[in-house]
């Protein structure tokens, strides 16, 4: 199997992961779970669903990778540097189609599988570039300043609509 086949499958593992770090929190709540999944139903904390994804995922491919013997650069820096384009990506295409037609379950469910398929891409450019110099230690503080921002925003959300969870007009996390 060749890292192209693995990373086709590997937008359908994200996508089907999308669906369980959904529901995740609300199965499981506890503080480790409100940091990986979404507490509400803000456009912010959905963010989570393709950051955790792409972690879980990428976590996936290194054990295949490493069973397939396939050789691969830059494993840890592609994690964030994939998953944070990843949400700049979408949250560009979604926001103006969500002021255009609205609050779509389809439109945005079709908008995450394209993503996948972007973010895949872009991993794939990584894992194959030369080596990034200091790229997993750099790599490990981004996804731990990730999380960190991710968590302190969950638990004193900005006031603003990309915070607001519109089913219940509420911010953050319910205290």
């Amino acid at each position: 199997m060749s890292m192209k086949k693995i990373k086709i499958l590997s937008v359908f593992i994200t996508f089907v992961l999308s669906f369980l770090i959904h529901f995740l929190y609300n199965i499981y709540p506890s503080i480790l779970t409100s940091i990986l999944a979404p507490v509400n139903e803000s456009v912010w904390e959905h963010m989570k669903i393709i950051y955790t994804c792409i972690l879980i995922n990428s976590f996936i491919e290194y054990f295949i990778y490493k069973s397939k013997n396939i050789s691969f650069n830059n494993f840890l820096i592609s994690i964030p540097i994939t998953s944070i384009l990843s949400i700049i990506i979408y949250l560009i295409l979604y926001i103006p189609l969500e002021l255009l037609f609205g609050h779509s379950l389809a439109l945005a469910t079709i908008l995450l599988f394209i993503i996948y398929i972007i973010a895949q891409i872009i991993s794939y450019y990584i894992l194959n570039s030369n080596k990034i110099k200091y790229g997993n230690i750099i790599g490990i503080i981004l996804i731990i300043v990730s999380y960190i921002i991710f968590t302190y925003l969950t638990y004193n959300p900005i006031k603003n609509s990309l915070f607001l969870d519109t089913q219940t007009n509420t911010y953050g996390i319910e205290k």
